[in-house]
């Protein structure tokens, strides 16, 4: 009987020790995640409570940036600018996308083969792999007013009229650049939706095909339903993208005309940089960070919501 009872509790200090170790390979990362994000967020926070030019003993003025912020029209405009910025990517990109990947997929790879949907594919997300410098001062040389290749084309088919200087324009600069963003982000999109397409279970198709759906049916009742895991992953991660995003407006516009582009990480750059105000700068950019912390924590709580409804 002693026997028998040290053979069961053997494996217990065997199977706890492990949990332990565990711990020790948490420990880099920990300590990044403090170095790189704790840390940083910690002094900017201090920052925006102070008057500072980036030189010199920092003054403490308390909630003084945050109430400038409320009343600052350009602040508000930057919030704005980012609501048409997450049209632009995040929900275009996702309906265009749903959409592309599905043609690709159900149509293209079946009729011309797997490789002419695969290049199609990559074709689409060549953009994502294109730095953003590049791909902005490609953009922006498309859009000169004066020999940029699109106004050059509309003049030549005889729709001069419809010439514009596309980034000096402030009625249709943030248009212009929505365009571009639509392009940066459609082949990340397509790329998550044909990997989504792959684990659908094919006699869904097959059988909605032998009741008599056709194509759009078949993608609507379908490929939609079954893409909600992904539609909510690239939803999440562009909409916080378009309230970050800073590369292509420091690119094409620096914000400009005016405030037509501006964005709060281009907004809170240029007070830390162009104009010195860093506990400005600090304000807005606290400011942005717990508005894209929250817009992610809700996300994510809808996505978890909507993935325990859709299994079940």
């Amino acid at each position: 009987m002693t026997m028998l009872l040290r053979a069961r509790r053997a494996p217990r200090p065997a199977a706890t020790e492990p949990a332990r170790g565990y711990w020790f390979y948490l420990l880099p990362g920990a300590i990044g995640f403090i170095a790189i994000v704790i840390i940083p967020f910690a002094m900017n926070l201090y920052f925006s409570l102070t008057k500072w030019s980036g030189v010199g003993t920092p003054e403490f003025v308390g909630f003084a940036n945050y109430l400038r912020l409320v009343q600052d029209p350009t602040f508000w405009a930057s919030f704005v600018n980012s609501i048409y910025f997450i049209v632009a990517m995040a929900i275009i990109p996702t309906v265009l996308g749903v959409f592309i990947a599905a043609v690709l997929f159900d149509y293209v790879a079946p009729r011309f083969g797997a490789k002419t949907a695969s290049f199609l594919r990559a074709t689409f997300y060549l953009p994502q792999i294109l730095p953003i410098a590049v791909a902005g001062v490609l953009w922006k040389w498309m859009y000169q007013p004066q020999y940029g290749i699109i106004n050059t084309v509309l003049e030549n088919i005889g729709l001069g009229a419809l010439r514009q200087n596309w980034l000096g324009d402030s009625d249709i600069a943030i248009y212009s650049v929505m365009n571009v963003l639509v392009w940066l982000q459609i082949g990340y999109t397509v790329v998550l939706f044909m990997a989504g397409m792959s684990r659908v279970d094919p006699s869904l198709y097959e059988a909605a095909e032998m009741d008599g759906a056709n194509w759009f049916q078949r993608f609507r009742t379908i490929t939609v339903t079954q893409l909600r895991p992904e539609i909510a992953v690239v939803v999440i991660t562009t909409s916080v993208a378009a309230l970050k995003v800073f590369a292509p407006i420091y690119v094409l516009t620096k914000g400009g005309p005016g405030t037509a582009t501006i964005v709060p990480a281009y907004f809170s750059y240029s007070n830390f940089f162009t104009t010195t105000q860093v506990g400005y700068g600090a304000a807005v950019a606290s400011v942005l960070a717990l508005l894209v912390t929250v817009i992610a924590v809700a996300l994510l709580r809808y996505q978890t919501r909507n993935a325990e409804g859709f299994e079940k």
